[in-house]
């Protein structure tokens, strides 16, 4: 693919990067209107999604989901990626889709209505062959039945933006059959996709069960869908404060340090719940969680993201909020900044080009709302980038995941060492201050069968798997300090179910991995991934600096932003940037 104009290539990284934020500090992207900035902005907007694609083309071969006009959704790209494998050029100028592109967009077209705002599962990272995947929660009762077709009764703005709706609970008993039977046309296509995706993890940071508005549950989660349609996924609760808790960090001088979020809030209802079997190698305690402060939480959530993705599995991972536009990008931009640090992902790509990607395809094209969000002080944006110096250590490394699976099969190398102290005769204990709550999950332990896939005529040879694991009794850990629901569906390992909806044992199509030869990835050692972060972190300080942030400062009541980029300007030599503005 030829360079696009205006792309972050060598001497011109910082006006591309200029280019865009000013474009997105204008309007919210929209893929019906060419970007939603006007007619002046279209051409730009343009250049921004080419830019994107030539990107992506330096290290993959993809294939492209139309959504020219807003389609499938108004707030994703106008062309969605499909990353099928890594290549080299030669690869590249042989490519062989391993992807009925015709088959996938149906499929998307069918499971859209089961997310808020038509915001469906969409992979956008791709690692070891396994899909990182971005999407909104699963719609609730009210926008279902105030829908017609993909024209939503809701109008854009923040996540408690909702539209009104007739006064009709998803409880009430004279539509509870038809309920259900729409949730299971709907959420079973949304399954489907998710499998044809080898989607296993699903992560889900709202601190809701439901969000609730006027009194009516607007949306709802995996977590609480009370026929237990996700059984066969491992569901993830891993609740994180919202954009409007970002104007507290704006407020406290930018410091994330020492800013703990209020757990004791009416609406927060949902318990960190994670598998007990995916918290052992991290060397967390996941018990304090409410008493973490902004840097700690978002730490210990990338690790346990990494490590997720990082599996010996072929299981893809999705991760979400509310309407997927705010808290979804932010550790969708940091993983993806993490692996390409490590020399994982995006291999070719240089600190200015990886930056530019990741400000462009993961928050613009996927509809973050910066304007409205600097309208209000909610910063989330700038905390994202600002937050890599946070996570420059080998501990949020994939690498040194990988090194330490490699030690002894089945231990970590904090097991090894437990068992060394126990061999000495000390003892360790859990602490007493939290209740650690285990469920079994009715039904799990029974060892799995392979579920029929067609295989898929594309042009190379392709394989489709679903890879199981067994176990004999599928616990999950939950820290909580209020009660939890009896109508939470428990953990369960991937399996075939016949005791959920018809639409999960249906056959459907995947893509499996390419038979070519894919190029490996390069490693970076600790220090190189420490200054290829620290080169992004200082090229959007800089670039952020000269565009939207030194016209954000006065809004602060202290300054604090503006003194802390006019600083920086200096020590980068763009110093007196500010009086141009």
């Amino acid at each position: 693919m030829a360079g696009a104009r205006g792309c972050p290539q060598a001497g011109t990284g910082e006006r591309a990067l200029a280019e865009l934020l000013l474009e997105f500090s204008r309007a919210q992207y929209r893929a019906k209107d060419g970007g939603g900035g006007g007619a002046g902005s279209s051409a730009k907007v343009e250049r921004i999604e080419k830019c994107c694609l030539e990107l992506f083309g330096r290290d993959y071969c993809y294939s492209l989901i139309q959504n020219v006009n807003g389609e499938i959704c108004g707030h994703y790209p106008r062309q969605i990626v499909f990353l099928e494998y890594e290549s080299t050029d030669r690869e590249r100028n042989m490519f062989e889709s391993t992807v009925q592109v015709s088959k996938l967009q149906d499929l998307i077209n069918r499971s859209k209505m089961a997310r808020c705002r038509g915001r469906f599962v969409c992979p956008v990272i791709l690692y070891k062959g396994k899909h990182v995947c971005r999407s909104a929660t699963l719609a609730g009762w009210g926008e279902l039945y105030g829908r017609t077709g993909y024209n939503y009764i809701f109008s854009g703005g923040s996540d408690d933006a909702w539209a009104d709706t007739e006064d009709l609970s998803e409880e009430d008993s004279a539509f509870r059959n038809a309920d259900s039977q729409l949730f299971d046309k709907v959420r079973g296509h949304d399954i489907k996709l998710l499998r044809y995706l080898s989607v296993r993890y699903i992560c889900d940071l709202m601190v809701e069960n439901k969000k609730v508005k006027f009194g009516l549950n607007v949306t709802s989660s995996e977590k609480v869908d009370k026929a237990q349609r996700y059984a066969d996924f491992t569901l993830l609760s891993i609740p994180y404060p919202g954009c409007e808790f970002f104007k507290e960090y704006k407020d406290r001088d930018y410091r994330a340090e020492g800013l703990v979020f209020n757990w004791k809030q009416d609406y927060v209802d949902a318990p960190l719940s994670i598998p007990v079997s995916l918290t052992r190698s991290l060397n967390i305690d996941w018990s304090e969680y409410q008493s973490w402060d902004l840097v700690q939480q978002t730490q210990n959530y990338l690790k346990l993201l990494i490590s997720l993705i990082n599996g010996d599995d072929d299981s893809g991972l999705l991760v979400h909020c509310i309407s997927g536009w705010d808290r979804t990008p932010l550790f969708v931009a940091l993983l993806r900044l993490s692996l390409w640090a490590d020399g994982l992902i995006h291999a070719s790509l240089e600190p200015a080009e990886i930056l530019y990607l990741t400000v462009a395809y993961d928050w613009f094209l996927f509809g973050h709302m910066l304007v409205d969000r600097l309208s209000k002080g909610e910063e989330i944006f700038f905390f994202c980038f600002n937050f890599l110096k946070h996570i420059t250590s080998e501990e949020f490394s994939a690498v040194k995941l990988q090194r330490r699976k490699s030690l002894l099969p089945g231990f970590t190398v904090e097991e090894i060492c437990m068992l060394k102290q126990r061999d000495r005769g000390s003892t360790t204990s859990l602490s007493s201050d939290f209740s650690l709550v285990l469920e079994s999950s009715p039904g799990a332990a029974g060892s799995f069968t392979s579920e029929a896939v067609e295989l898929m005529p594309a042009g190379a040879q392709t394989q489709a798997a679903w890879r199981k694991s067994r176990t004999s009794s599928p616990q999950t850990v939950l820290w909580s300090r209020t009660p939890q629901s009896e109508d939470r569906p428990p953990y369960q390992e991937a399996k075939s179910s016949s005791s959920s909806s018809s639409n999960h044992s249906d056959t459907f199509l995947r893509a499996g991995s390419s038979p070519l030869e894919v190029p490996k990835p390069r490693l970076v050692p600790v220090a190189g991934r420490e200054s290829r972060l620290e080169e992004v972190r200082s090229a959007f300080l800089a670039t952020y600096s000269s565009t939207i942030g030194l016209k954000a400062a006065p809004s602060s009541p202290s300054g604090a932003l503006g003194g802390l980029l006019e600083q920086f300007a200096r020590g980068v030599g763009l110093r007196g940037s500010s009086s141009t503005l």
